[in-house]
């Protein structure tokens, strides 16, 4: 596990939703403790710039979360990209039509407790507040996706939320592209994800030298494992020298 006298050589990665948060019932009801700021903040001081946050989140969702930090971040499940010091840049633009997102709009507002997040990039429905209905929204949304018949559209199965993104982009693409450039560079990625999108993270590690952590569950390609968010963000409090939260 990562000491804090490594952190002069490694680069933090870290997924939010599931991960170095608790997962709400709906995307706007999450909660950012105080201490998990102050963590951010110090291990971003601590490792010279070379902490990134790897979100579904759109970049400028996650600066309304942390306020007042602006983080190194790849937002959109890769789809856009803010490297250290700089401006947020658009990777790849999606490919969900006019038609896909009319449908899926459709279905998402025919039950009740369903909610649509369009990240203009990808589209999440989310069901926690319905979870009955998340066998029904799959197969569902699968057979919209294959009668509109777009090519290099994927659809992801995640915690109660089905997601349709480009093929052209995921988080590992992204993260391999920000390990380029200072302050990322010749250090050894510490990534720590829970969820389907994060497993295109956990495959391209090895590649870098890599390690990662998953958490609630076993993901391939992981080193070890958290047992909850808590847990991940009493290890980032560790390394700040701190009590665990």
């Amino acid at each position: 596990m990562l000491r804090p006298d490594d952190l002069e050589s490694v680069a933090l990665l870290l997924d939010v939703d599931g991960t170095i948060l608790d997962t709400a019932v709906t995307p706007g009801s999450v909660v950012v403790p105080e201490s998990l700021r102050s963590s951010l903040s110090e291990l971003y001081t601590k490792s010279g710039g070379a902490l990134a946050l790897v979100s579904g989140r759109l970049i400028r969702n996650l600066d309304t979360l942390f306020a007042p930090l602006r983080l190194p971040a790849i937002g959109g499940h890769g789809a856009e990209m803010r490297r250290c010091g700089g401006a947020m840049q658009m990777r790849h633009m999606g490919a969900i039509g006019r038609a896909l997102r009319t449908l899926v709009e459709g279905a998402a507002a025919s039950y009740p407790g369903v909610i649509l997040e369009d990240k203009g990039t990808s589209l999440a429905v989310h069901c926690r507040l319905a979870p009955e209905l998340e066998q029904t929204l799959k197969t569902n949304i699968a057979a919209i996706n294959s009668r509109v018949g777009i090519q290099n559209v994927e659809v992801l199965h995640g915690k109660a939320v089905i997601e349709l993104k480009s093929t052209s982009f995921n988080k590992g693409e992204a993260v391999r592209e920000m390990m380029k450039d200072r302050p990322f560079a010749h250090r050894r990625p510490v990534f720590v994800g829970d969820d389907t999108t994060d497993e295109s993270v956990f495959k391209i590690l090895p590649m870098l030298g890599g390690i990662g952590y998953s958490v609630e569950r076993f993901i391939p390609g992981a080193n070890g494992m958290f047992k909850s968010p808590h847990d991940v963000r009493s290890w980032l409090a560790g390394l700040c020298g701190r009590p665990p939260d």
